[in-house]
């Protein structure tokens, strides 16, 4: 385990010192082709960096905030867009809105659509979800005696409980070193009413704002000198989601270590096309919208039995859930060795 942290603060001392680069080198040259050219050498860095990385967890993260999420808005910044632009005026910010999935906090207006702007997550439901997690890790020890389906429920449920908690402790931490309020990443996306509602207001909702600036704009805009405006919009939902399927992909190797199977891919391009299908078919307006609870159930049951298919596929072949599972494990271990201490 010392060997492991070893090689993440390698990693992370690399990636600052290359996001100071940027800061300090790229941010002079005039935008477009030449700041282009002086980043992809960090954008080529931060791909590389996450195969020193053998843990699970470490793995995952990093390639989440470097190989996604600071390429994806350095590639921006190249051509003065996304969030680094304007540039910050300290180095600090600059690093955390380069690398993690935070979002100043504005006053959102009085007309504003509530889902657009979620609000902090409040602290009894951050204590049930953390005691959740918690009573899911002590189950874990009795997996072998239970249901394939019930673990692999738990299994989802874990997912999502653990992105969502580490997201919020990064939130947590950086809107306290930097003294502002930071949007939440996760909008209670077991309520979602529909795909668009769960892909673009509850889930994840940093990634989702990089690719719509880094891939569904771009995407429509071009499809709107060939296509209709609808088309354009669709052509830029359908690259969103294929987009993120490819990053999905590129996080399962880094965590695998074995060519892609492309599943991943296939969940994300069904999604996708599920989404644009949802919007048509509300756009006609033919069909009347069941009630909240029915439409609720069938996401929910949609996105889980599709997880399970195609999502974790790769995952359970490859007992990349073990491995993660047995690093909780171990922190808890050490959790309670440390309080009884």
């Amino acid at each position: 385990m010392e060997e492991k942290f070893r090689n993440l603060i390698e990693v992370w001392i690399s990636a600052l010192i290359s996001l100071s680069y940027c800061y300090y080198i790229s941010s002079k040259l005039s935008k477009g082709v030449l700041r282009l050219l002086s980043i992809l050498p960090v954008c080529i860095l931060f791909l590389v960096l996450p195969l020193f990385l053998s843990s699970v967890h470490f793995c995952a993260i990093s390639v989440l905030f470097l190989s996604w999420l600071a390429n994806f808005k350095l590639l921006l910044f190249a051509f003065d867009e996304g969030p680094l632009f304007p540039l910050p005026p300290k180095l600090s910010r600059f690093i955390c809105f380069a690398c993690l999935p935070i979002k100043i906090r504005q006053d959102p207006s009085p007309n504003a659509i509530p889902n657009l702007h979620p609000k902090p997550m409040p602290k009894w439901v951050l204590a049930v979800k953390i005691l959740v997690l918690g009573v899911l890790l002590h189950v874990y020890e009795y997996r072998d005696g239970l249901p394939r389906f019930v673990v692999l429920a738990l299994y989802c449920l874990h997912i999502y409980l653990e992105v969502e908690l580490v997201l919020v402790f990064v939130g947590a931490v950086v809107s306290t070193l930097l003294g502002c309020n930071i949007e939440p990443v996760f909008n209670e996306p077991y309520l979602a009413t529909s795909l668009q509602d769960f892909w673009s207001r509850r889930w994840n909702l940093m990634v989702s704002a990089v690719l719509r600036s880094t891939v569904h704009i771009p995407v429509q805009r071009f499809f709107k000198r060939i296509l209709s405006p609808d088309g354009a919009m669709f052509a830029g939902v359908m690259a969103s989601f294929f987009v993120s399927g490819l990053m999905h992909e590129l996080l399962y190797f880094y965590m695998i270590r074995k060519p892609p199977t492309w599943e991943v891919t296939c969940f994300f391009v069904l999604h996708g096309a599920a989404t644009a299908t949802e919007i048509a078919v509300k756009r006609t307006q033919w069909l009347r919208p069941p009630h909240r609870a029915v439409s609720g159930l069938v996401v929910l049951t949609f996105v889980s039995v599709t997880g399970v298919w195609l999502f974790l596929a790769q995952v359970l072949r490859n007992n990349v859930h073990e491995k993660a599972i047995g690093e909780c494990l171990l922190v808890l271990d050490l959790a309670k060795l440390f309080t009884s201490s």
